[in-house]
């Protein structure tokens, strides 16, 4: 704690007037006392296959990975992604047995030695005297190991056991030269994803080794060229110097071939630093496309190290070349991303967590700042779509999950089409969107069903209106909540409406649009909540708005009641008007703000009951969206009061011990944090034409927007902050490139225009 702590300080300390670059103001360690298997990130590119760092936790997709707290290093393991792990590498310096050593060989480590920025990382293993170096290419790490003078230097590679989310079954390695070893290891199947899995390898050293032993089950190997199969691992003995040692490691989907290309294409030599420094620009670049100034150095290293975590967690799949492993049938499939004139794939393949909660997140984010990103998204899945026959969810490695539950992927298509990111085939895709709309698409299939189309009860939603809770029929399949998933597809059924109308499928529109206000149907005027129903219709008994998850998914009543981002208006209707509405949403962020605003302090203290039953919670992704309701219901105020007390207690701690309060999927929260600091929000997701973006209260007196003139052609949209402070939250008075502007609310087309929207904040909420 004490390095971590002292390298803060020494960024705090930093001159204002010396600001430093955006990449060195990211401060990995984030949250890092709670992450997840792939919340972690230092030795990595953004989006990249390898994610290469140390391992101090291994049993688990939670808890695991790189963990602040256990200071005990198990592995360097390169892929950290959704549902998959893939070869721990540990450099060792040992005389002990291999029977002894495959079991024992752990090592401290202090973070007093240790350094970690963006594509790099650095720690020594108090055990052995080994000092690690890690960097990484998008496919391919970079290890430097720094051996005690005359010790030996070996590396142990174990190809058993939990790796964090999953377990290798079993693995491979072969002796290619003296310098060159391939194999595999296997992620074994989960319920998430369900087949196994293969990683293949491809590593180089730059001195020779002298032996590979190693062991399958209880048989010892010695100096062997090839050795695999189940509970297997091996141990390479180095040639005795005293020069640090280099080692290259290609990872791939695909084969062992493909790694070796990967490697070759993208770290063709033994230059470190040159990798590192890469990786460096790599990051510095992506991040400087948002510049901020003013507000505190905690703030700003917050708000990049929020950014940082934006740009990854989701991992790219595909090779350099373009090859893949389609896993959405029976059988796996090796394919190739369509190419270019010059032999380059179009866009890359990758593997998701959910993108359940990115309406208000990631979908708002990458459209706007990496509008690539989002086009190469669309585009993997609609790969998926061909290969499988859905646009997925989440996908896997290849394979679909199904995670969560709805059809989470429509409003991300939808949003991009609005904004301009029009570079593929919308009627194919909007074939595979309907489909996810009907029985038997993903609408029909409840988080993790892979085998039916039952558990999320579209049947039931198309002929009465709701899905029942409980739901008559048992399936395997999670989060079979029948009140938050009619409340969920009624929105994505109005966000597929909007699609429709642009397409000119007016049939569509009239029919997704009727589907959409099904919201309607869940609402208890008696007590004012949106409230299950049961098979018969009646309301379900008893009713308690801040039960946790009965009928919601991974929330209750009090928070999802507000999931109407098509018709604000018209549940204010509902609750009685819209000062009723701004009465109820304002009594119940005072109620959180006194838990602070979250169902405690991380993930896995959300099901407590002290902490569920709280009516509004920025720690998951149901109700994120709130704060930026009341500018829909004319108190634009209250969004600037609230948004900016949701961003100080929920986004702007930076030790590892806060952070996000909650599960940070993949960048969701990430992308969270930076908008609301940024003060654009989008309550609906952005998918009417020229969507809205509602303002609120920026954090920083200065904040520029690189807009990629690849899809836009403004140049920067630049926001400022005037009078801006701690207690100056109010917006008093606004204006659109020098013009007045009346409204808290901008639409694409303006900052897509580029220009400056300049704002004058005070302490009090501006007079009418």
């Amino acid at each position: 704690m004490k390095t971590a702590c002292r390298l803060l300080l020494l960024l705090l300390l930093q001159p204002i007037l010396v600001q430093a670059e955006p990449v060195d103001q990211v401060w990995p360690w984030l949250d890092s006392a709670n992450s997840r298997w792939f919340f972690f990130n230092s030795a990595t590119r953004p989006f990249g296959m390898v994610n290469l760092s140390p391992d101090t936790e291994v049993d688990g997709a939670w808890g695991s990975g790189y963990r602040y707290d256990t200071e005990e290093v198990k592995g360097f393991s390169h892929v950290h992604a959704w549902q998959l792990s893939g070869l721990s590498v540990m450099p060792v310096s040992s005389t002990a047995s291999m029977s002894k050593l495959k079991s024992d060989y752990y090592s401290p480590f202090s973070h007093e030695n240790e350094i970690v920025k963006p594509g790099y990382h650095r720690l020594v293993l108090d055990r052995y005297g080994i000092e690690v170096e890690l960097t990484a290419s998008t496919r391919a790490g970079f290890h430097r190991y720094r051996f005690p003078a005359g010790a030996p230097r070996q590396l142990l590679i174990p190809m058993q056991g939990p790796l964090g989310p999953v377990e290798i079954t079993e693995g491979s390695i072969r002796r290619i030269g003296n310098r060159e070893f391939s194999g595999h290891v296997m992620n074994g199947a989960t319920l998430r994803r369900p087949r196994p899995t293969p990683v293949f390898f491809h590593l180089e050293f730059d001195v020779d080794v002298s032996r590979m032993d190693g062991w399958q089950g209880r048989k010892q190997l010695e100096n062997v060229q090839v050795l695999g199969g189940r509970n297997s691992g091996a141990l390479l003995t180095l040639a005795e110097g005293e020069t640090p040692v280099l080692l290259r490691v290609g990872i791939s989907y695909t084969s062992a071939d493909g790694a070796r290309k990967n490697l070759d294409a993208e770290i063709p030599h033994w230059d470190f630093d040159r990798v590192a420094a890469e990786a460096r620009d790599e990051w510095n670049t992506a991040l400087s496309r948002i510049r901020v100034s003013g507000g505190t150095q905690q703030a700003r290293a917050r708000f990049y190290t929020d950014l940082f975590h934006a740009l990854q967690g989701r991992r790219i799949i595909s090779d350099v070349d373009g090859h893949y492993a389609d896993q959405t049938g029976e059988e796996r499939v090796v394919r190739r991303l369509p190419l270019d004139a010059d032999g380059h794939p179009l866009h890359a393949h990758y593997n998701s967590d959910s993108f359940w909660g990115a309406q208000w997140t990631i979908q708002t984010l990458w459209p706007l700042v990496y509008p690539e990103v989002a086009s190469g998204f669309a585009h993997s899945m609609l790969t998926y779509y061909r290969d499988g026959g859905f646009i997925p969810r989440g996908p896997s490695g290849g394979n679909y999950t199904h995670v969560m539950t709805g059809a989470s992927s429509t409003p991300f298509f939808v949003s991009n089409w609005m904004k301009g990111i029009r570079d593929l085939d919308i009627e194919k895709a909007y074939r595979g969107l309907r489909k996810n709309h009907l029985p038997g698409g993903l609408m029909g299939r409840a988080g993790y069903e892979h085998d039916s189309a039952l558990g999320g009860g579209i049947e039931h939603y198309i002929e009465r209106g709701y899905v029942p809770y409980p739901l008559p029929e048992k399936t395997s399949g999670f989060h079979q909540d029948g009140a938050g998933q009619t409340l969920e597809y009624a929105y994505q059924d109005w966000a597929l409406a909007q699609l429709a109308k642009e397409l000119d499928k007016q049939e569509d529109v009239d029919y997704f649009l009727q589907r959409a206000q099904n919201y309607r149907r869940l609402f208890d005027p008696e007590s004012g909540y949106m409230r299950p129903r049961e098979n018969d219709g009646d309301w379900r008994e008893p009713f308690d708005p801040f039960e946790y998850q009965h009928g919601f998914v991974e929330s209750n009543a009090a928070q999802m009641t507000w999931f109407v981002p098509q018709d604000i208006a018209g549940l204010a209707e509902l609750m009685g008007g819209r000062e009723t509405a701004v009465r109820r949403l304002d009594q119940a962020f005072r109620e959180a703000e006194s838990m602070g605003f979250t169902s405690g302090k991380s993930h896995d203290q959300e099901t407590r009951e002290q902490n569920r039953r709280i009516p509004i919670n920025y720690g998951n992704q149901p109700s994120i969206q709130t704060a930026f309701i009341f500018n829909e219901l004319g108190a634009p105020e209250l969004t600037q009061k609230w948004s900016r007390r949701v961003v100080d207690a929920v986004h702007s701690g930076l030790t590892p011990h806060t952070g996000y309060n909650g599960d940070e999927d993949q960048g969701l929260m990430g992308s969270l944090a930076v908008l609301m600091k940024i003060g654009l929000f989008q309550p609906d997701g952005g998918v009417t034409p020229d969507p809205v973006y509602q303002v609120g209260s920026p954090v920083f007196d200065r904040i520029e927007i690189d807009l990629q003139d690849r899809y836009y052609a403004g140049g920067t949209f630049t926001i400022i902050a005037r009078e801006n402070g701690a207690e100056n939250v109010y917006i008093q008075s606004a204006t659109l490139n020098g013009e007045p502007l009346e409204r808290r609310f901008l639409r694409h087309s303006e900052i897509m225009a580029g220009g400056t929207l300049e704002l004058l904040m005070g302490p009090e909420p501006a007079a009418d």
